[in-house]
């Protein structure tokens, strides 16, 4: 749980806060997360895993913490992760440029099995890769920022 959460702090919160900006400051918006102060992660890293999961609900430390602060009805909703599409022509749009980089033999091949990246296209399984943040297309969308990275930077795996 410690390398999950050691990746999640140098690479997905790092592209989430990226989007954030991007999307906000294309609105003319500043967006402030203030539970993404490091010394609250850095504290929280360091919280025993039972208390992470506190009162059996995510983020139930925080919320627990914060209930003098917020309404009730803020505090105890359900989450609602970012990012995440449910439009189907995402989906579409992801599988089509992830097959065209199957059949062109992109560099994610090298580094993941084809086959199963097939069977992950053929929506065989319902793919939960990365906790409720992850769902079919968004991890579809992630191989596809893989081979990008791979191609991009000239990454040679063999």
């Amino acid at each position: 749980m410690r390398e999950m959460t050691q990746l999640n702090f140098h690479w997905f919160m790092q592209t989430l806060l990226d989007r954030k900006d991007r999307m906000s400051m294309y609105s003319g918006l500043e967006v402030r997360v203030p539970f993404c102060d490091y010394r609250i992660a850095e504290y929280l890293y360091n919280v025993p895993w039972e208390y992470k999961d506190y009162m059996g609900r995510e983020k139930g430390l925080l919320r627990e913490a914060m209930k003098e602060w917020l309404p009730e009805k803020v505090l105890w909703r359900k989450k609602s992760p970012y990012p995440k599409t449910h439009d189907p022509v995402f989906l579409d749009i992801v599988t089509e440029k992830l097959r065209s980089v199957l059949k062109e033999g992109g560099r994610l091949t090298e580094l993941v099995n084809p086959e199963e990246l097939e069977r992950l296209l053929a929506h065989e399984d319902h793919v939960q890769w990365y906790g409720q943040l992850m769902n079919l297309p968004q991890t579809i969308a992630y191989f596809l920022q893989l081979n990008y990275w791979l191609e991009r930077f000239d990454i040679k795996l063999r």
